[in-house]
């Protein structure tokens, strides 16, 4: 008998380690199991401290929410525990996030967070628990194909988190577990309700949580203060147009603050590190239609420089997380790897991500994706 998590086994006799942040999503996870009848241990990982960002509406991992995690294991009447990951999670991902924004790209830290301190750290507790699995409340489907655990988008398009797991390896795939797949976030929340848990009715979580009242150059000023230098705000010729406070204060395809004058309206089109440069320039400039990316995880059936030989292999691609995936062509050149979009996209910024779908089907396969390392001119890489 295979029970609904895939094991060949009575679900009395599987133990399930549910990654438990004290939100909605998460806490059904664990209910649904436990009413399954597996043997159900919450974890919660204590990742920060922040004085007012731990009650912050739209936190997570801090204060509050470790609070609730613990009132609805009672409820559920599971065993919780919780692990003070403090300083693991400031070294394997605050800091970079901070490094990261004074080299002038734009991290996503729930990206980095996964990749480490979620999928690695939570998982060696989960094994040395005994668990046969590790649980989340992501919004993402898995499914074996051909003996391998593919990675999926959910039912709920909406609330489709893939563009935040694309870096999760394919030996991560076999242990992870993700019950809400197949829901829409109006039923997780229906469950809750049904199941009497005290955050039915709380706030999504955001997806910097360790970031007090959304300001980014606060974190970084704080752990790296020399990465506040003043520079120059510059058109694309390099001529001088104003001053600013430092690079940190800026994002590509940001377009008010710039606090200077013109006769069209100006938007970030990228920073220079090195000169401490904020290059500015009309909205149109901001358009690209090839990436370069780094740091590749590849989830595909065969490896990439066979798939991509020839002429490229077309798929789906996406560079915001908030929309829909669109046609690409991956081409693999000199050792490097390239998207090119082929509608294009504006306000590409380094160290955004970009994620690689099978098709444009409502539940396409990940196929992986890396971090954008520079939005290249077409003819370049034509």
């Amino acid at each position: 008998m295979v029970n609904s998590l895939g094991f060949d086994r009575s679900p009395g006799e599987t133990r399930v380690v549910v990654a438990m942040s004290g939100g909605v999503d998460s806490s059904v996870v664990a209910g649904l199991l436990a009413r399954e009848g597996y043997e159900v241990i919450g974890v919660t990982l204590q990742l920060y401290d922040h004085g007012e960002a731990t009650f912050r509406k739209g936190s997570c991992c801090a204060g509050q929410d470790i609070h609730d995690a613990r009132r609805v294991s009672a409820t559920l009447g599971i065993p919780h525990y919780v692990l003070d990951y403090e300083e693991r999670f400031r070294k394997a991902v605050i800091e970079p996030f901070a490094e990261s924004y004074a080299l002038g790209e734009t991290p996503i830290p729930c990206v980095s967070c996964n990749q480490s301190v979620k999928f690695v750290d939570l998982m060696e507790v989960a094994r040395d628990l005994g668990a046969d699995c590790l649980a989340t409340g992501h919004y993402v489907r898995s499914r074996i194909v051909d003996g391998t655990r593919q990675l999926l988008r959910p039912l709920d398009g909406d609330k489709d988190q893939t563009y935040f797991l694309f870096a999760t390896t394919a030996g991560q795939l076999d242990f992870l577990r993700f019950p809400l797949g197949n829901m829409t976030k109006d039923e997780t929340r229906e469950l809750a309700r049904d199941m009497g848990l005290v955050v039915a009715e709380k706030s999504d979580s955001q997806d910097i949580c360790f970031v007090p009242k959304g300001s980014y150059s606060d974190v970084i000023r704080k752990l790296m203060p020399e990465a506040e230098k003043p520079g120059d705000i510059v058109d694309a010729l390099g001529r001088v147009l104003g001053r600013h406070k430092g690079i940190i204060h800026y994002t590509v395809g940001q377009r008010r603050g710039l606090g200077i004058a013109s006769g069209e309206p100006l938007y970030v089109l990228r920073l220079d590190a090195k000169t401490q440069q904020v290059v500015v320039g009309p909205k149109s400039a901001l358009s690209a239609r090839t990436v370069r990316l780094r740091d590749l995880n590849w989830l595909g059936p065969r490896p990439l420089a066979e798939m991509a030989d020839g002429n490229g292999l077309a798929l789906e691609a996406k560079v915001r997380s908030t929309r829909a995936p669109q046609e690409a062509v991956v081409n693999i050149r000199d050792g490097e790897v390239y998207v090119t979009l082929i509608a294009g996209e504006t306000g590409i910024a380094p160290g955004q991500a970009c994620v690689l779908y099978s098709d444009d089907s409502a539940d396409a396969q990940v196929l992986g994706g890396g971090f954008i390392a520079e939005a290249v001119p077409s003819a370049l890489v034509a």
